[in-house]
């Protein structure tokens, strides 16, 4: 079946949870599924009632489409992500955002755990994505194209909105939220990176680096969604880190800061 009429089926039956519309998506990394904390008047559905979808196998990643409100207004919230490194296409990886915007979603935050590069950040801190590096090897748009989905050559140069940034960048300032900004990075995964490629990264200008974000945001830029996105840094990068990485530090440190993060997306949420 062609992919217009999957994501019409898909958006048929999240709109059919609930009487809300959302304008609004959330897109919840590995360990962030606290995020749901914040909602209000909540209809849920697993992953798993939704046509076409797929759930990812990965720990930290709960796999259900959560539709509420987080003050005051209605936003949908996409409760764990499936991954290229999962072995799935990126036709699927982006399903659920694309199902997203399909169902009336004009603005799309994607949330993410990442390793921080930059010399002088911390786990624990949050950045806001100013620019990506697709390094993954392929593109969602790349194949037949279907002009209903988007234009063919669709242009990048505000991928994540550049009016958005500023609204959340000057509440930050106002609040000393101590909000980062800076480029993300995403890799295939599933390994961790090498020292040599951290220092790789450094030179082509990342900030941060994880296994996941870059696609969905493309496929959701394309079909004419805005898109903010969040990295909370969980942990330093590879030859910044002093001791092996693991997906269990990732966890524990997005459990930490869950104050700060839900804080941050409190306030952010009314600004899109």
């Amino acid at each position: 079946m062609e992919l217009n009429k999957r994501l019409a089926e898909a958006a048929h039956a999240v709109q059919s949870i609930s009487p809300l519309r959302p304008q609004v998506a959330l897109v919840l990394g590995s360990g962030l599924g606290f995020i749901e904390e914040a909602l209000g008047e909540i209809s849920s559905l697993a992953y798993r009632d939704i046509p076409h979808f797929k759930a990812s196998a990965v720990s930290g990643h709960a796999g259900r489409l959560l539709v509420g409100t987080m003050e005051g207004v209605p936003v949908m919230i996409l409760s764990g992500r499936i991954h290229y490194y999962e072995g799935h296409s990126l036709d699927e990886v982006c399903f659920a955002v694309r199902t997203a915007v399909r169902a009336g979603v004009r603005t799309v935050i994607l949330t993410n755990a990442a390793g921080a590069i930059h010399p002088e950040w911390h786990p624990g801190e949050v950045m806001m994505i100013s620019d990506q590096l697709n390094l993954q090897g392929a593109n969602v748009l790349a194949g037949p194209h279907d002009p209903a989905l988007g234009e063919r050559f669709p242009d990048m140069s505000n991928l994540y909105d550049a009016g958005l940034r500023q609204r959340v960048r000057e509440w930050a300032a106002a609040s000393s939220a101590g909000l980062r900004e800076g480029v993300y990075a995403g890799l295939l995964g599933p390994t961790y990176e090498t020292p040599a490629e951290v220092r790789m990264l450094k030179t082509l200008g990342a900030d941060a680096v994880g296994m996941s974000t870059v696609q969905e945001a493309i496929a959701a830029h394309h079909m004419g969604a805005r898109v903010l996105g969040f990295s909370v840094l969980t942990n330093l990068a590879a030859g910044v880190s002093p001791h092996p990485l693991s997906h269990a530090e990732v966890k524990e440190t997005a459990d930490a800061v869950r104050p700060h993060v839900l804080s941050l997306l409190r306030h952010v949420v009314p600004l899109v």
